[in-house]
């Protein structure tokens, strides 16, 4: 039964917020990083890349929680299926974000794995080509009919334009009970007083956003079909 659903943009320190609610007992946390892990879930978000019905129980099966894209971009679906589920919306900088998002665009999967071929999992790689369409789908949705997915980032200024209007789609589509717009620099405070939990004695608050954090993951899962500690939920 899912608990948490993150509804930020890839990059808005989405793989941090995987860490720290499983830190605090909201895990398992499904991420990108799970199908990667995994590649079979792939098969599970096929219906949504055709329009078709989703089978969330299915998908989300021994999850408490989820962050990132796929799953982030469909929180308002989320939030009616589990509504006593809360909403956290990761933010950052946009320019910042934009950076991000290019970095993870442009050295994301596709040139790992050339650079990786040898080794590297097929059945990972499988499984990302399989997820495509939906990630196509969902990149057009919210940057426009002229983005396309393995093509690099979208134009700076368009691309930070559709960062805000997602922000405010999300913002104002809520309660402000059930949602909390969160910045990972805020640390444990506002996520835990918002979840109801105790914040962790002495522990900082796991910052997993640069760039080498991301490829050295993505480069693991690619050719160890596994995700490195922290990142492993466990599964």
């Amino acid at each position: 039964m899912i608990k948490v659903i993150g509804a930020g943009l890839p990059r808005t320190g989405t793989t941090s917020t995987k860490v720290a609610l499983e830190r605090l007992g909201f895990g398992p946390c499904y991420h990108m990083f799970e199908v990667m892990a995994h590649p079979e879930y792939a098969e599970h978000w096929l219906p949504a890349g055709s329009g078709s019905p989703m089978d969330w129980e299915r998908t989300f099966e021994g999850y408490r929680s989820c962050v990132d894209w796929p799953a982030s971009y469909f929180w308002r679906e989320l939030a009616e299926a589990y509504p006593d589920a809360k909403v956290v919306l990761t933010v950052r900088d946009p320019a910042g974000w934009y950076a991000s998002f290019h970095e993870l665009m442009a050295n994301g999967p596709d040139r790992t794995f050339q650079e990786h071929a040898h080794d590297a999992s097929h059945r990972v790689l499988a499984a990302m080509e399989r997820m495509r369409p939906l990630l196509h789908k969902i990149g057009q949705s919210i940057f426009g009919t002229e983005w396309h997915f393995g093509k690099g980032a979208p134009d700076e200024r368009q691309a930070i334009a559709a960062y805000h209007r997602y922000v405010a789609t999300v913002s104002k589509s809520l309660p402000p009970e059930r949602l909390l717009v969160f910045d990972v620099r805020q640390g444990w405070g506002p996520l835990c007083a918002f979840l109801g939990a105790d914040p962790p004695v002495d522990e900082p608050f796991p910052h997993l956003n640069d760039a080498e954090s991301l490829r050295r993951t993505i480069t693991t899962l690619l050719t160890q079909g596994r995700m490195p500690a922290p990142f492993d939920s466990g599964r």
